[in-house]
């Protein structure tokens, strides 16, 4: 099967076939912790070898689950480890950056943590990056499992279905995932346009008030 492939999926069907179900958790946790192995392309690869009998669909999901959940605990512990105190100190650093807006998002993530963790698992870019917060902050790591056990459980799913139903036609659920993809991406850059112009707008602002 694998023959007919290229790149990242010819090396993840390569893998799901030698290694079965745990092949599938180590390529979808090394997908969590290096996010340019794009999951809409080794989900449905999954469900994929699992309609061609390497393993049950079920086991297709449980084991990508269970390899999402390792990842995001590893990003976690290294946010962990890296610790609130040393993002701010990055952050202060940071142009346009100051620690009143160090404080809103600690204060955000304090009062939203546990529905960031379960939402973003099912969005692309944030899927990763939501567990280093998630670490650096201290959230308790049973609610954080919890969570990302949820909600990596639903994504996984849907793309692990959508590529088992589809048989050889897998590739077809990219297109969409990547749609997805771009709308988050573009929500985000919007909300980093949006906040660098109120920064600057307030900074002039804050700067004429003391020339006059």
């Amino acid at each position: 099967m694998s023959q007919d492939l290229t790149g990242v999926a010819a090396w993840a069907v390569r893998v799901m076939e030698a290694l079965g179900g745990p092949g599938a958790a180590l390529v979808v946790a090394l997908e969590n912790v290096f996010p340019p192995i794009p999951s809409e392309v080794v989900l449905p690869l999954a469900g994929f070898t699992a309609s061609q009998g390497t393993f049950t669909v079920l086991g297709a999901i449980l084991w990508t689950t269970a390899g999402s959940v390792a990842g995001a605990l590893l990003l976690y512990g290294l946010g962990r480890w890296f610790g609130a105190r040393r993002v701010r100190a990055v952050a202060a650093r940071i142009p346009l950056v100051d620690a009143r807006d160090i404080d809103r998002a600690e204060e955000w993530f304090q009062r939203h943590g546990r529905s960031a963790v379960f939402f973003g698992r099912m969005l692309p870019v944030v899927r990763s990056a939501i567990s280093v917060p998630a670490g650096a902050e201290a959230m308790p790591v049973v609610p954080f499992t919890l969570l990302t056990l949820a909600g990596s459980g639903i994504w996984n799913g849907v793309f692990v279905v959508a590529g088992y139903l589809l048989g050889e036609n897998w590739s077809a659920v990219s297109p969409y995932a990547e749609v997805l993809q771009w709308v988050v991406v573009a929500a985000l850059v919007a909300l980093v346009v949006w906040f660098v112009v109120v920064r600057l707008r307030r900074r002039r602002s804050h700067g004429g008030i003391v020339d006059g």
